[in-house]
């Protein structure tokens, strides 16, 4: 497990550090970049190297940087101060640009000779590296402020900064490694991020003397005749089943019974009432779901009163874990979410930004501007675990909050959600834990599309290629 601190939580662990420890800030400015410049000298033997300072104390960390290299063989340095505004040093050819402009704390747009020399940084063929956070990234909410340097490494002190992840900075922070100095994090309520150490102990080897009852029951509901394929890539013969849950039940429409006969004979199929198209509210039917460990619900569904009343009912009634996905989201959006209020069993909201604008009446650049925060208080509100699923997606319960960094470009394509709602049901079935399951299906999901793209590409991948890597990803695990 990784931390992950906002601004104001890395302002607090320099102050503890100074104040409570007795180390000076010169010291830690020392630490810092003694770190940059060891990185740089592990990967590379040499070279051309400009490092543009500000005058806080990231242009700080980056003077000691470039004493070190100076006194390095084989580096050539030479020091670009932002402040004196002589940039034709930046006309030059580099190996290497080491960025210490801006810090985290940046919260202005960026303009004048500053957006001038970032915008020749990212002109230049030189390899760039930027110390603790690319110069116009916001260490908050990972948006470009204006303009940012886009880096090809990016060398975090001490902790990973929540304005790393989020928005545009994945794409600016190029490899993100963290580098400890000796600051004390005393904080327990920061974010974290899981790795492989925790992803692997929802997958402890089983023993043998064990039958698929010790092992739950998931169950997916979804599914319309316009919008058939969200079942199906849901379906937990394809998703569940693959995580280790025992049974999985895959409730459809009437309309589309007999296209699923014999497809995915692993599922026990119940055909649900329907008025041609969707389902049609029917208790009886509903509570065919309720031995289920684990619901999943809404994928391709479309948004109709009748899902909505399924819902409640559910809610209301069901005793085990109900993931609201998709049409189960809008349907929530549009006829109202106080009934999230009103439940007998745990929840989790599986929405994109779009879905959680829509559910919160918030607009989309808004959220994006306090994407945690909004995230956290509606959960804490709702008494409901949200996954706001993105390139980066947030966790939370309203009391823990996770990131989950896994995943690649070729998973935006439609299917991906579907294929998440059916693992989740798996995982979730079968733990103990619903938050940490919720967390490693996230994390199993992401991992799956990167060993997919890697075998495919971003451009042919598809949902059913990540389904195919589960087991490579278990098996790593």
């Amino acid at each position: 497990m990784e931390r992950i601190l906002t601004v104001c939580q890395m302002r607090n662990a320099d102050r503890f550090t100074i104040e409570k420890l007795g180390i000076s800030h010169e010291e830690l400015v020392d630490r810092a970049g003694t770190a940059v410049a060891e990185v740089i000298k592990e990967r590379f033997l040499g070279g051309r190297v400009l490092v543009v300072v500000g005058k806080g104390n990231n242009g700080k960390d980056g003077l000691v940087t470039a004493n070190i290299l100076s006194k390095t063989h084989g580096f050539s340095v030479s020091v670009l101060n932002v402040e004196k505004g002589i940039t034709k040093l930046l006309e030059k050819k580099y190996d290497i640009i080491l960025d210490c402009i801006f810090g985290t704390g940046l919260n202005k747009i960026v303009d004048g000779k500053y957006k001038e020399i970032i915008e020749k940084i990212n002109q230049n063929d030189a390899f760039v590296i930027a110390c603790d956070i690319p110069s116009g990234i916001n260490g908050d909410n990972g948006k470009i402020m204006g303009v940012a340097v886009k880096a090809n490494l990016t060398v975090a002190i001490q902790e990973y900064k929540v304005g790393h992840f989020l928005g545009d900075a994945i794409d600016y922070c190029g490899q993100i490694i963290c580098k400890d100095i000796g600051i004390s994090v005393w904080e327990d309520n920061v974010i974290k991020r899981l790795d492989d150490r925790d992803a692997k102990k929802i997958f402890e080897q089983r023993n043998r003397n064990v039958n698929k009852g010790f092992f739950g029951k998931a169950g997916i509901i979804a599914g319309s005749k316009c919008f058939s394929g969200s079942a199906f890539l849901a379906n937990l013969a394809l998703a569940s089943l693959k995580s280790g849950v025992g049974y999985s039940y895959f409730g459809v429409p009437n309309c589309l019974f007999n296209a699923f006969v014999g497809q995915t004979p692993e599922s026990i199929l119940i055909p649900l009432c329907d008025d041609g198209n969707s389902i049609v509210f029917d208790e009886k039917n509903i509570e065919k779901f309720f031995s289920c460990n684990s619901i999943a619900l809404g994928m391709g569904m479309t948004v109709s009163e009748d899902v909505y009343k399924t819902i409640e009912f559910i809610l209301r009634n069901y005793s085990g874990t109900l993931i609201i996905d998709a049409d189960g989201l809008n349907c929530l959006a549009k006829f109202g979410r106080n009934i999230l209020k009103d439940k007998k069993c745990k929840v989790v909201l599986t929405p994109h930004i779009g879905e959680f604008s829509r559910l919160t009446g918030v607009d989309k650049d808004e959220l994006q501007e306090n994407l945690i925060s909004c995230a956290v208080s509606f959960a804490k509100e709702y008494g409901v675990i949200l996954v706001i699923k993105s390139a980066v997606s947030v966790i939370t319960d309203g009391v823990e909050t996770y990131l989950n960094t896994t995943g690649c470009s070729g998973m935006a394509k439609a299917g991906s959600g579907d294929v998440l709602s059916g693992l989740m049901a798996g995982l979730t079935a079968r733990a103990d834990d619903v938050m940490s399951a919720v967390c490693v299906s996230a994390y199993v999901f992401g991992r799956a599309g990167e060993f997919a793209q890697k075998q495919e590409n971003e451009f042919t991948m598809t949902a059913t290629d990540v389904i195919a890597k589960f087991s490579k990803v278990i098996n790593n695990l």
